[in-house]
């Protein structure tokens, strides 16, 4: 499978993206909590470029490979702390948008709402927001795994 497009070749896009990446990381919220999100977010979403460059920033930020490998079945292992298993919650429940979806309940709210400020849950719902733009953007052009990041 080869991609449909060379590079977005916006600069008006490069420049907007940066800024949401600031924004994100101006949260207060720990990088490897926020290469976590992303990496669940992109592995729901099938987007390989991203499960390749979660993995990678995550590593940059000390994760470790047990965990990593692990992020796909968080709720079955003792590698995630409650604050950890909150985001990775809300991350399931924002992406799985399909029809029926109960999508972010009250429940999954309070839960992460006991965990992190207000302006930490901007920057952790702007991460999933951001982690699906690139994924859909990703599985529409069919980027490759480890060719642009």
């Amino acid at each position: 499978m080869e991609a449909r497009m060379k590079s977005a070749g916006n600069p008006d896009l490069t420049t907007a993206i940066q800024h949401l990446h600031k924004a994100i990381h101006a949260g207060g919220v720990d990088h490897r909590l926020l290469a976590l999100v992303h990496l669940r977010a992109s592995q729901i979403n099938g987007c390989s470029p991203c499960v390749f460059a979660g993995v990678d920033a995550a590593k940059k930020a000390g994760e470790t490979e047990e965990r990593l490998h692990n992020v796909v079945a968080w709720r079955e292992t003792p590698f995630f702390t409650d604050e950890e298993r909150a985001a990775l919650e809300l991350t399931e429940a924002a992406t799985r948008i399909q029809d029926g979806a109960a999508g972010v309940t009250d429940e999954i709210w309070d839960a992460v709402a006991d965990h992190f400020t207000e302006e930490q849950l901007s920057a952790i719902i702007l991460e999933i927001a951001t982690t699906n733009f690139f994924n859909r953007i990703n599985r529409t052009t069919r980027e490759q795994a480890g060719k642009t990041w």
